[in-house]
């Protein structure tokens, strides 16, 4: 799940008026795309920086072989927990000059198959592999201006030969530039 917000994440610092730079890679890593999202913006911000409201909303959470009650308690927890939204405050640094662990966290072992970013529209497909065979699939679509965004996600997870257990979740990700950041938040 943290993947996950991490990957959404990502929408703000890409976000662009419909005029703005465009990025289209395929086969790429992390630091690649990174870098291209970087050389695409140039001295211009992709986002306004400020404080942002954002607001998950889970719409299919599967994990096959969960007990029904278990399974029962964690969708009406997880549903009690979407009732709140979070905000997080980006720096005009983080707008202009993203880092690469920004996209994926400290994970090394993602790839994107493609990432396509431009006239106000995004769509992303990542694969990360992990040490013990697990597999991460995540998925991305949505729009973006310089004061909101909106994404759909899903992410499937394959715990691998080792471990039991895959995952699969949909979720829609709304974000809205609120205002001004307060002193000391970054």
């Amino acid at each position: 799940m943290r993947l996950a917000v991490v990957l959404i994440a990502c929408a703000l610092p890409l976000g662009a008026c419909n005029k703005g730079p465009q990025v289209n890679e395929k086969d790429a890593s992390v630091a690649e795309v990174a870098k291209k999202v970087r050389e695409s913006a140039g001295d211009q911000s992709f986002v306004r920086p400020g404080l942002w409201e954002s607001k998950v909303t889970i719409e299919q959470f599967d994990i096959p072989g969960m007990p029904p009650e278990m399974a029962q308690r964690m969708k009406t927890m997880m549903a009690e927990n979407q009732e709140h939204g979070f905000e997080n405050c980006l720096t005009p640094e983080d707008v202009k000059r993203p880092k690469e662990d920004f996209f994926a966290g400290k994970n090394n072992s993602c790839r994107y198959e493609h990432f396509t970013m431009g006239g106000g529209k995004i769509d992303a497909a990542m694969h990360c592999g992990g040490k013990r065979g697990e597999t991460q699939v995540m998925q991305m679509a949505g729009t973006y201006s310089p004061d909101s965004y909106q994404m759909q996600t899903s992410m499937k997870v394959d715990g691998g030969a080792e471990r039991e257990g895959a995952m699969a979740m949909t979720m829609r990700i709304e974000a809205q530039r609120v205002g001004e950041c307060k002193p000391g938040q970054s």
